[in-house]
């Protein structure tokens, strides 16, 4: 590894775990951490009692630099004619499971990270906290940095890229399209903008003076390896780590992971942000774009409820089944085995 990742970083391997909400907590970022990856704990869909149990949780079991990941998105409304029409386009699905669709207040299930939220983990100083959608506001940002933390965010092209080293960003996640989970878009919302991660990587290594990390697509030591050659300081990987044993996937996503061949595709349908997950009825039925969506994360409001009915019947019809492209790495392992294997032969 490179002096300047090893400052950098203070692990022992170029391996960031990505964080994956709804599909781990803490358990999953401890064993990474303690097979000398940077384990990372998804924090955007926790209240703060929780956020503040989780954080103690990983102190108590480890003294390595770990990563505590949020959304800074923006907020937006669900007017009512918004939310009616998307009721009415999912109608028929509530009315075969013997669903009622939600009314009154809609609470986002996915708060942006705030000085609230900055109050519950400030007195744990992370080593890292990173970001997806961005950067929070100047403020907020010096904030966390003042404690001595470090701050990742994700990029999907390179204007993105170069705005976040603009912007205060000390190191840069360059989001190939092969990933699963939410795309880190955030200045433009067209699809047609995203590319893999080695053409990413191609365009971006030279003009940027921040540390890299890769992300999609990388299952395997090989993977890493040509990243690292293609110009990435370290990588970061979440498909790999579906199946470990640390990991809250459901019982419905692992089936899904193992079938093949495998379909994967970028949705907006389950969050209302374009995000790779494995195929299932919803995406096929309804398309995996639909102009009906509403804006995120107010989707999954509705969905979730349909969620919830249809893997009662042990159905993922209407699950965001999270998952890059590249499911090879995946194995029904201990995670930190797991982080051993990935980094057995990488040239760092």
């Amino acid at each position: 590894m490179s002096r300047l990742l090893q400052g950098f970083l203070g692990t022992e391997l170029p391996i960031i775990q990505a964080p994956m909400a709804g599909v781990q907590d803490s358990e999953l970022t401890i064993a990474v951490c303690s097979a000398g990856g940077l384990g990372s704990l998804p924090c955007g869909m926790l209240s703060n009692e929780v956020l503040e149990a989780e954080v103690r949780r990983i102190q108590a079991a480890t003294t390595a630099p770990f990563n505590l990941n949020f959304f800074c998105h923006r907020v937006s409304d669900y007017p009512d004619p918004i939310r009616r029409r998307w009721q009415s386009l999912l109608a028929p699905y509530f009315d075969e499971l013997g669903v009622t669709a939600s009314s009154g207040p809609a609470r986002a299930s996915r708060q942006p990270f705030s000085h609230d939220v900055a109050d519950v983990i400030e007195t744990a100083r992370p080593a890292f906290v990173s970001f997806h959608f961005g950067l929070p506001d100047k403020a907020l940002l010096q904030r966390v940095k003042s404690w001595g933390t470090r701050v990742l965010s994700s990029a999907t092209t390179l204007d993105e890229a170069l705005w976040l080293e603009a912007n205060g960003a000390d190191g840069i996640i360059l989001q190939g399209l092969e990933a699963g989970g939410h795309r880190g878009m955030f200045l433009s919302m067209d699809l047609a903008t995203q590319q893999p991660l080695h053409g990413l990587l191609a365009l971006a290594k030279d003009k940027l003076t921040l540390p890299v990390i890769a992300a999609g697509g990388l299952g395997s030591a090989t993977d890493i390896n040509g990243a690292l050659k293609a110009g990435a300081d370290a990588v970061q990987i979440g498909t790999a780590y579906l199946l470990c044993s640390e990991a809250k996937t459901s019982a419905i996503h692992r089936r899904a992971i193992g079938e093949q061949p495998l379909q994967t595709q970028i949705t907006t349908l389950f969050s209302g942000k374009p995000a790779r997950g494995i195929v299932n009825r919803a995406m096929a039925e309804l398309g995996a774009m639909h102009e009906a969506v509403p804006p995120f994360p107010f989707a999954s409001i509705d969905m979730g409820l349909l969620r919830q009915a249809a893997e009662q019947l042990g159905k993922g019809d209407f699950s965001p089944l999270w998952c890059g492209q590249n499911t090879s790495g995946c194995r029904a392992i201990p995670a930190a085995e797991m982080t051993r294997r990935l980094a057995a032969g990488v040239m760092f």
